[in-house]
């Protein structure tokens, strides 16, 4: 199981130890450590709450500029997500949160078809984006409905913006499940 260290001993951290709590909030994505690891060094927040929420300015900060740097970015953070359902998925804690969707009996395999083509879909429709929701224990069927409401949106910029909330609702839930809220 993961480990967070208390929050009050982030400032002073060896910069191991701030990238191993963005990878166990976020997953591993190098840019993110890029953009976040200087926050994390020169700020002492009072939770992880906190820090969850700075990071969420950081990237809607990047989802409202007009830089294709800052959009490739953005990017490169949000696809470091598996995708539901995949087989391999290398994050500890997205394996542990997607382990109910791999569980449904004798539907499994219609539904596994299903989700493997509403990824393609999701993909092809908002190139550099991968679909990111906070699964919550919600099942397989419900996740893929959200999935192709999102599609048939065709809002790029929302999608960026849902992600982003995604993201954050994933890592509070992380922070909770570790102990540290």
């Amino acid at each position: 199981m993961p480990f967070l260290p208390p929050i009050s001993t982030l400032p002073d951290a060896p910069s191991p130890t701030l990238t191993l709590v963005l990878d166990t909030l976020f997953e591993p994505s190098p840019p993110l450590h890029t953009l976040s690891l200087p926050v994390l060094r020169s700020t002492t927040f009072p939770s992880y709450s906190t820090l969850i929420l700075a990071v969420k300015s950081q990237l809607t900060a990047l989802a409202a500029s007009t830089s294709p740097a800052d959009i490739e970015t953005l990017s490169e953070i949000l696809c470091a997500h598996p995708r539901l359902g995949e087989k391999k998925v290398d994050s500890e804690m997205s394996r542990r949160e997607q382990a109910g969707l791999k569980e449904g009996g004798e539907e499994l395999e219609r539904e596994k078809e299903k989700l493997e083509k509403l990824n393609r879909e999701y993909e092809d429709k908002f190139p550099g984006l991968r679909y990111v929701v906070f699964v919550n224990g919600r099942p397989r069927p419900v996740i893929m409905e959200n999935m192709r409401s999102r599609i048939d949106r065709g809002d790029i910029a929302a999608e960026r913006e849902e992600a982003i909330m995604a993201m954050c609702d994933i890592a509070a839930d992380r922070v909770g499940k570790l102990g540290q809220e």
